[in-house]
């Protein structure tokens, strides 16, 4: 496999992968194919819990609703995954059982990746030794914004390496890395050294997940795709909070790789706000009504 020089420069056209995601906004979705739409979202979500406060409860509570988004509503499908402290896999684990639903797990110091190699590598382990399908590992972004590519390629490879047989999303924290030129190396960097996702963000910094960030991400996947035949999965995190939006990263999706990624094995939605916002859309589109927010668990 050729490698690219990461220490070229990259060059993006902000203003052209600007007008691209309004065109994608502009769409309209006719209702048969929304519910569609709405319904394939839902099953892209990685229900998600990362606070201090996190106990094996709140962990529990969440692989219900993973599993029962709402049972008045028959035929839904469940979210892709949950994600959880490395602490919490053996719970959320014990508790998914047999359902399908993944369990993630962050790992390499989440959220700020300040810490040695050797402490990033046992943490994945520790995730993966309790049965973490998914890790998601942070990059050292102050590595990355100094220049030392390499150093971040070796680390990611590193990781994936520690991950075994689990999945490896690698996150940028795009609204650190900040220009898109950047956002393209970071692409390239992670999937050259065995990313199975790339990843937007941690959901903690703003500005997190933006349609032109994942655009140029999705592009990086293409290329890739175009020169390796090998498939990268996409996941925007944090900031995707509509159901109306959810509907247009799906459209950008589509047209930019097309429909093999149409499918929570190769796209993923880091927003745990955003299912209840799907569940409420749907329900309209059923009875033509809204429900409250507060018949939808927080949780």
């Amino acid at each position: 496999m050729t490698y690219p020089d990461f220490n070229k420069t990259v060059t993006v056209d902000q203003v052209g992968i600007e007008e691209r995601c309004s065109r994608f906004q502009a769409r309209s979705i006719k209702k048969e194919t929304k519910v569609e739409g709405l319904k394939l979202a839902l099953n892209m979500i990685d229900l998600t819990t990362l606070e201090g406060k996190d106990t094996e409860g709140k962990v529990r509570q969440m692989c219900y609703k993973a599993v029962h988004l709402h049972d008045v509503y028959p035929g839904l499908p469940t979210v892709a995954a949950v994600c959880v402290y490395p602490t919490f896999v053996k719970t959320a684990k014990e508790a998914l059982k047999t359902s399908g639903v993944k369990v993630a797990s962050v790992a390499t110091a989440f959220p700020s990746g300040q810490s040695t190699r050797a402490i990033k590598i046992a943490d994945t382990k520790f995730a993966v030794e309790n049965g973490a399908d998914e890790v998601d590992m942070v990059i050292s972004r102050g590595e990355f914004l100094k220049g030392n590519y390499n150093f971040v390629f070796d680390e990611i490879a590193a990781i994936k390496e520690a991950c075994g047989k689990a999945r490896l999303k690698v996150i940028f924290e795009t609204g650190e890395i900040s220009t898109l030129d950047n956002v393209r190396k970071a692409s390239e960097i992670a999937i050259y050294a065995g990313a199975d996702f790339i990843k937007t963000s941690t959901g903690k910094i703003s500005p997190a997940a933006t349609m032109p960030v994942t655009l140029v991400m999705l592009e990086a996947i293409r290329d890739y795709y175009y020169q390796t035949g090998i498939m990268v999965g996409m996941k925007p995190a944090g900031g995707i909070s509509t159901a109306k939006s959810a509907l247009h990263y799906l459209i950008m999706l589509r047209e930019t790789l097309g429909n093999a990624w149409l499918s929570n094995e190769w796209f993923r939605f880091g927003a745990s706000s955003l299912a209840n916002d799907v569940l409420m859309q749907l329900m309209k589109e059923k009875t033509g009504l809204y429900q409250s927010a507060d018949y939808f668990s927080k949780d």
